[in-house]
């Protein structure tokens, strides 16, 4: 049975929550701060947190960024009551793996709970080196270098870069980027694509001349 963590400062909230998720057939702990999510999360082994933004003592964001460098492999959602792309950036930037933003449907947010637990427990098979001008991408070790120099990327940030890769040339839109990278099942936004290109790029293409991701207006995206 998967575990999960709900860290949510309103009582009420984090009870429907949590009862919710229990009649899904998930097994769940509760949290109401940052600091306590943190403690939890390196004493108990979760597949999966939904982690509040605004809370007391410690927000979510600083939470999340504590959790991940604790288990990088655990799968983080933020719920925020903010519909603002510059919140999302933040959360994402934590290291945040996927956003719901307040109010949401509830088979909503059991559909991505859904993807990411079963992103998590997919394998990674390919074991081959993907090459393009100066970007090598290592998909056993998931390492990836621009002219020799490692860049640091999250487990979606290389699935993204390395779909754009390895269909180089081909200008993919939106959907199918999330489709590939997200899953099918995932109901979310179509602006979670351009809010991860951003991230990429500013790791990617920000530090230097030539630029590899390309932006084809009312279609979608390239790499050439």
């Amino acid at each position: 049975m998967e575990r999960i963590l709900v860290v949510e400062d309103e009582l009420k909230i984090s009870r429907i929550i949590e009862l919710q998720l229990k009649f899904a057939g998930y097994k769940t702990d509760t949290a109401f701060d940052g600091a306590e999510a943190i403690i939890k999360a390196s004493q108990n082994n979760y597949n999966l947190i939904l982690m509040d933004v605004m809370m007391p003592k410690m927000d979510g964001i600083t939470a999340c960024n504590a959790i991940k460098k604790i288990n990088p492999e655990i799968k983080i959602i933020m719920l925020t009551a903010k519909d603002d792309i510059q919140d999302v950036i933040s959360g994402l930037d934590s290291g945040a793996d996927d956003y719901v933003t307040k109010p949401f449907v509830f088979e909503e947010l059991l559909a991505r709970i859904r993807a990411n637990i079963r992103k998590k427990a997919q394998p990674t098979t390919s074991s081959d080196l993907l090459f393009f001008e100066d970007v090598i991408i290592n998909s056993i070790t998931f390492e990836v270098t621009r002219s020799g120099q490692k860049i640091e990327l999250s487990k979606t940030e290389f699935d993204l870069l390395r779909h754009l890769i390895f269909n180089k040339g081909i200008v993919l839109t939106r959907e199918q980027i999330l489709n590939k990278v997200w899953g099918y099942d995932y109901y979310g936004s179509l602006n979670i694509v351009d809010v991860y290109i951003k991230y990429l790029r500013d790791k990617i293409d920000r530090d230097y001349e030539r630029k590899l991701i390309h932006t084809i207006r009312g279609r979608g995206y390239v790499v050439r």
